[in-house]
């Protein structure tokens, strides 16, 4: 598996191109298409994971479904090896999406280095807690690709749950 990270947008946001034998998938498509689509070249885009629907995480996205002619949040689990988790707290319908298999966890804006996401953006405190409670379950080691910022492992931030909130 490889991991492409593009930094789009005036908020900087984290597009992931996650990459298995040439095919691929498009997470979080947050803004300026041509960044995104020249790093697409030579590769099959069979679809699009979407975290959760700030414009900052989805500002490309209609010209990405477009060009390649796929869909959004289709169950590629099976290919791709990942679990669909469903995170509220950042907003109602956040989710994560986790690959067992390489032990890694796109959050989008529920979990970021040093910090949590906000809550006032269409989410609640209630469920951010019940969130972080759940994702307690996975391993420590697992790599965290959050939504904005640098990468991070569950077992640092999970440390730092009980300041957030």
């Amino acid at each position: 598996m490889d991991i492409k990270k593009i930094v789009v947008g005036d908020l900087e946001e984290n597009c992931y191109i996650v990459t298995i034998n040439n095919r691929c998938l498009v997470i979080d498509p947050g803004d300026d298409f041509p960044k995104i689509d020249k790093e697409l070249k030579g590769k099959e885009v069979v679809g699009c994971l979407i975290t959760h629907y700030h414009q900052d995480h989805i500002g490309a996205l209609e010209e990405l479904l477009s060009k390649y002619d796929i869909e959004v949040n289709k169950d590629f689990s099976k290919e791709f090896g990942y679990e669909t988790i469903h995170f509220p707290g950042h907003t109602y319908d956040s989710k994560a999406f986790y690959f067992k298999k390489n032990n890694i966890m796109f959050t989008g804006d529920f979990i970021f280095k040093d910090g949590i996401g906000r809550i006032d953006l269409g989410g609640n405190e209630l469920d951010m807690k019940e969130s972080l409670e759940k994702v307690k379950q996975y391993p420590d080691k697992t790599i965290l690709y959050p939504g904005h910022g640098e990468e991070t492992t569950l077992g640092e931030e999970k440390s730092k749950f009980k300041y957030y909130l």
